[in-house]
């Protein structure tokens, strides 16, 4: 390997490592929370939580389209040394979150009500879900701008300020998620309290880097800081709502929506048939898909680092180094996912201990660690290719991909299994993450490979 290659590798864990570590914070702060409310006294407590989280991220992971989008348009915005250009990408998807988080809250009761009514579940699991939601809607604004923030921040190769901004974030989460639910017991709603606060100290944290370090700022009034900030808007309002550019931002976040959308009913469709299996299967699949985040997470920062290179790589019309990037990218996706294989499957039957002592709960997740343990195996290449396709900003392959694997593989294949239960749901959800994988990995390959790169 020459000194180039392994240029190419550092460049890679520069962006990727602060990544990884910061994407595991998310994830890791869900296990808190079901390892809080799993060693309390009954089941429905983390159901009811697990189904009213879902009901939220719903709409956060359906907007995921806002982080997405904006850290390739960002990448390739720094590619092109266009710092306005990067600086519109901001600020269009600051307005649209607001926007979208905003009517949420106004029609709070029609989406809450119609979510509730279709999650199913015992009656105990309904009402502590329907307290957690009235508390979390009110943090979707916050949490739709920190999806702007991160994208933006990885785009413009800021790695180590997403890390410690999202460090940050959840450790003002995990401090009072044990404050309120061990010390002041407010139960399901300590737990929705947390998050709704830092939520928006997240917000918070990260327009105040953004303008210090885009601005140099040295002053320390309050005046001349937000003089900073309009003398900006001003600047850049007739560009931000030129037709041309709205037309294509918005093209690119169909898209994405569209492709978050199936990724969101697979998720959805699991919480409420686990729901209707039994409040111990709802609080299994609760353990068992915080498995799934932390591995996910983990893996999307080889892809996160990819989406910025790759996206770098096509500012930049540099075909060759695209193609290295996607190259180092899969054998270092593969090596990650073979060590979170190894973890699970010694140490998986440990990691639900820790989560909860409620016996049929313990034994009931046992039953099912061995699909934790194949998944990282089978869903890495979906994950990097996603990068991939992010950093192109090729959004029409990635949803197509996910069409067909939410409607020709993922319920085909519950329809087949759900004679199996619960093992059903999880084998449907593995054949859905390969066949992404694949055919994400395929159109690459025979496509976009030795194609060159146009205007």
């Amino acid at each position: 390997m020459n000194i180039n290659n392994l240029n190419q590798h550092k460049q890679l864990f520069i962006i990727a490592l602060p990544m990884i570590f910061s994407n595991i914070t998310i994830p890791l702060l869900g296990l808190v929370d079901t390892a809080v409310l799993g060693h309390l006294d009954q089941a429905y407590y983390l159901g009811g939580s697990t189904v009213g989280a879902m009901i939220i991220t719903f709409v956060t992971w359906l907007c995921g389209f806002l982080r997405m989008s904006t850290t390739g348009l960002t990448a390739q915005a720094l590619g092109q040394q266009d710092n306005q250009k990067s600086l519109l990408v901001l600020l269009r998807g600051l307005l649209v979150a607001g926007i979208v988080g905003g009517t949420l809250i106004l029609f709070q009761s029609f989406y809450l009500d119609l979510s509730l009514g279709l999650a199913g579940g015992s009656e105990k699991i309904q009402f502590y879900a329907k307290q957690y939601c009235d508390i979390r809607i009110w943090g979707l604004p916050a949490a739709l701008a920190n999806l702007v923030i991160l994208g933006w921040l990885l785009g413009n190769h800021k790695a180590k300020a997403v890390m410690w901004l999202l460090i940050a974030t959840n450790l003002i989460n995990l401090s009072l998620d044990l404050l309120f639910v061990l010390v002041f017991n407010w139960q399901v709603q300590g737990v929705a309290a947390a998050t709704l606060i830092a939520e928006y100290s997240g917000v918070i944290l990260g327009l105040t880097y953004i303008v210090y370090d885009k601005n140099k700022i040295k002053h320390r009034t309050v005046r001349i800081l937000f003089n900073v900030i309009l003398s900006k808007l001003i600047y850049v309002k007739e560009e931000l709502f030129e037709k041309s550019s709205l037309i294509h931002y918005f093209q690119l976040n169909r898209d994405i929506l569209i492709r978050t959308l199936c990724l969101e009913i697979c998720f959805v469709f699991i919480t409420f048939q686990g729901a209707r299996l039994g409040d111990n299967v709802i609080a299994t699949n609760a353990i068992l898909m915080n498995f799934v985040l932390l591995i996910s997470f983990g893996l999307d920062g080889i892809a996160n680092a990819t989406e910025v290179l790759v996206g770098k790589a096509q500012g930049q019309k540099n075909v060759k180094q695209r193609n290295y990037v996607v190259k180092i990218a899969l054998f270092w996706t593969g090596i990650f996912a073979l060590t979170y294989s190894l973890l699970f499957a010694i140490a998986g039957e440990f990691f639900v201990g820790l989560l909860t002592d409620i016996p049929k709960v313990v034994i009931s997740t046992k039953q099912y660690i061995h699909w934790i343990v194949i998944l990282p195996i089978l869903g890495c290449w979906c994950y990097l290719f996603d990068g991939v396709f992010v950093g192109l900003m090729k959004t029409k392959v990635m949803r197509n991909s996910m069409i067909v694997a939410t409607f020709g593989c993922f319920f085909p294949m519950w329809w087949l299994f759900q004679g199996f239960g619960n093992h059903g749901l999880w084998a449907a959800f593995s054949v859905f993450l390969l066949v992404r994988g694949l055919s994400l990995a395929w159109h690459y390959y025979r496509v976009i490979e030795k194609q060159p790169i146009s205007e």
